[in-house]
């Protein structure tokens, strides 16, 4: 058989889709392909948002995570930086204490007694009064002499003279310090007393070690006997040779008490976070700013203090961050809260100067803007996965639906296919090209057996030249008379005739199975049992028979009404052993069968004009009836052209 027409599509018994599908089960057993139903695959618009998503999720992690590392450095460094300034502005306040005691130690006049006392007066007292960081300064000599200017507990100038058995004392009180006066009115004595007392100035801590050390000082905290408050001394020793006398070695002192420590360190405190705190040499607290009230005696750092001391010491002890000036930066938990801690060392005293601040009040707001950040980010992520579907959605559904349309073509279903409008030029370009396949491969169609490629492939059947023996029920069909017709009636009238006739008797023979092997003029030749085994063929080929003879009355009675000839078909069905296969050349190939079964039922088909009759079945079809439809014996025996042999034939009837 060529690959020539057998008719629409839809008339030939091509199988559907679906038919298709379910004929061809998936594999099992060894044999499976096994790696191709476990192969794990997605869709374009899967893999989109998954790129998508990774970038953005990336992007965002990378985000938080450098806006929480700048958040923290921006905080750290914000509470360095007001760290700094505290300690700056200690070692400004200690510079001036320093200062304005070495200036006085500078003075040329400089001597607590004798000619020059009064004028070292006025310049304690001027210096004093310009110095608020002092609460007193003075100076001493070896003798026991001393001249100090003080504004606690009251403003004066007190006189010390040490001698064998007693120290006098004498206090020459000053108009308060606020008061607005001119400079002699300010230095003016409103009244003077003098007392004895055990005050000796030599024996004093600050005396003692500015002589030992030869150098300037800071003492250790310690009681003001006048202020009876606790502080410390800076001093420094000076010489002096005078005409009237000889060498004679003078202190210069400046105190400063714990008080006005506290005051400092709780001003500059308060102009930034958290708290700050002064600790002695020893480690006893100086000053901090977290609690009120002046300090009266030495306490070892208690409550957050004490944790934090503990811990910078432990921190220090482990090797943590610590520059060479002392410099220390670390953060600990205390009482639920986290805090950030900068801590240095006060050179000139030895002293710490701690800072540390609540984590939260620093970073809190900035954290907070963080996450409010990152859930923007997040939203605009939804976002743009959203648009990221809806727009991959212009994509895939348009390339999902024409996939379906490409399996329909490929499985030659090519009636009714869908269009794919889209609005992304590649998908057009696809769509038309597709259209433009199918409408030529249903052309093509109109030449091939849709239906017998269908079954090749869904049984894996390769197209390229082979056959194989297969059992068969061949049926051949004949107009009787044709040729009579044909010269009777005009070309246009006797082919549309013939394609209402061809329409009919395919669509009847593919819903009983039948392949449409070829047409031989206005004959034909059908196969049951080929390309695909079909159980109970020669039963659904004699439905066929007697189906198409139904339906030709009705055709014919149409015909009838328009004054045209009636087609009175004629058929033979025979049933044996053939070989079955696509055969023809490399580029040219038919699926048909050969064999004695094809020349048999041929002449069977031709013997029914000899007898008169309609249809014709041979023995061995008629076994396959198994009774199930009427049929007449041919009581002799047909002699059948080019056999030696004769056969019983059978005349299927009508019910």
């Amino acid at each position: 058989m060529k690959l020539n027409s057998s008719g629409s599509p839809d008339v030939a018994g091509k199988p559907s889709f679906e038919f298709a599908a379910a004929r061809t089960p998936p594999a099992t057993g060894p044999e499976a392909p096994s790696g191709r139903s476990r192969r794990f695959r997605v869709d374009v618009g899967t893999i989109v948002s998954a790129v998508a998503l990774a970038q953005s999720l990336l992007l965002v992690s990378l985000g938080y995570w450098g806006s929480q590392r700048l958040v923290s450095n921006i905080g750290t460094s914000a509470h360095k930086a007001n760290h700094l300034r505290t300690e700056d502005k200690v070692l400004a306040f200690l510079a001036k204490a320093e200062s304005v005691v070495g200036a006085i130690g500078s003075a040329p006049s400089l001597s607590p007694v004798g000619e020059h006392a009064d004028r070292t007066a006025e310049l304690l007292w001027t210096l004093l009064l310009q110095s608020p960081e002092l609460d007193s300064v003075y100076v001493a000599n070896e003798s026991g002499q001393m001249l100090m200017a003080l504004r606690y507990p009251v403003p004066a100038i007190r006189h010390i003279a040490a001698g064998p058995e007693f120290t006098t004392e004498t206090w020459q009180y000053k108009r308060p310090l606020g008061a607005e006066l001119d400079a002699q009115q300010r230095f003016g004595t409103r009244r003077i007393e003098s007392f004895r007392s055990s005050y000796n100035p030599i024996a004093r801590s600050w005396f003692q070690q500015a002589r030992k050390m030869q150098g300037p000082i800071w003492t250790s905290p310690y009681v003001f006997v006048a202020a009876q408050e606790l502080g410390v001394t800076y001093a420094l020793p000076s010489e002096r040779r005078y005409t009237e006398s000889g060498p004679n070695a003078l202190v210069v002192a400046g105190d400063v008490s714990l008080g006005r420590l506290s005051e400092f360190v709780r001003l500059f405190s308060g102009n930034g976070y958290g708290h700050s705190a002064l600790l002695s040499a020893d480690h006893k607290v100086l000053a901090r700013s977290d609690m009120p009230g002046v300090l009266h005696q030495l306490e070892p750092p208690t409550g957050v203090l004490g944790t934090l001391h503990a811990q910078m010491h432990a921190h220090m002890a482990a090797g943590g961050t610590a520059g060479r000036d002392g410099n220390s930066t670390f953060s600990f938990d205390f009482d639920g809260n986290r805090y950030l801690v900068q801590a240095s060392r006060i050179p000139a005293t030895g002293w710490e100067l701690v800072s540390w601040v609540p984590e939260n009040m620093v970073l809190g707001d900035l954290r907070r803007a963080v996450l409010w950040g990152l859930l923007l980010a997040l939203v605009f992520l939804a976002l743009a996965l959203f648009m990221s579907l809806k727009l991959s959605k212009l994509v895939t559904s348009p390339v999902e639906n024409l996939s379906l349309i490409a399996r329909r073509i490929g499985l030659l279903e090519l009636d009714n296919l869908p269009r794919e409008p889209s609005r992304v030029l590649e998908i057009q370009h696809l769509d038309q090209a597709l259209d433009d396949s199918a409408r030529s491969l249903k052309a093509f169609s109109k030449f091939v057996p849709v239906d017998v490629i269908n079954q090749l492939v869904a049984e894996g059947h390769s197209l390229a030249p082979n056959g194989a023996a297969r059992r068969v029920t061949v049926m051949f069909t004949d107009v009787e008379g044709f040729t009579s017709i044909s010269e009777s009636l005009d070309i246009d009238v006797l082919v549309g005739m013939l394609t209402e006739y061809f329409n009919l008797a395919t669509g009847v023979f593919a819903r009983y199975g039948g392949v449409v092997d070829k047409f031989i003029g206005d004959g034909i030749m059908v196969l049951w049992g080929a390309p695909a085994d079909m159980k109970d063929a020669e039963y659904r080929a004699c439905l066929a028979a007697l189906q198409l003879h139904a339906q030709m009355g009705d055709l014919n009675g149409k015909w009838r009404a328009k004054g045209l000839p009636e087609f009175r078909t004629r058929i033979g069905i025979h049933t044996g052993v053939v070989i079955a296969g696509v055969l023809g050349s490399n580029d040219r190939l038919s699926y048909t069968a050969f064999g004695d079964v094809i020349n048999v039922a041929s002449r069977i088909e031709g013997i029914n004009k000899q007898l008169g009759t309609q249809t014709l079945v041979s023995e061995d079809t008629f076994a396959g009836l198994k009774g199930r439809l009427r049929t007449r014996r041919i009581e002799e025996l047909v002699e059948l052209r080019g056999r030696q042999t004769r056969m019983v034939l059978h005349e299927l009837m009508t019910p």
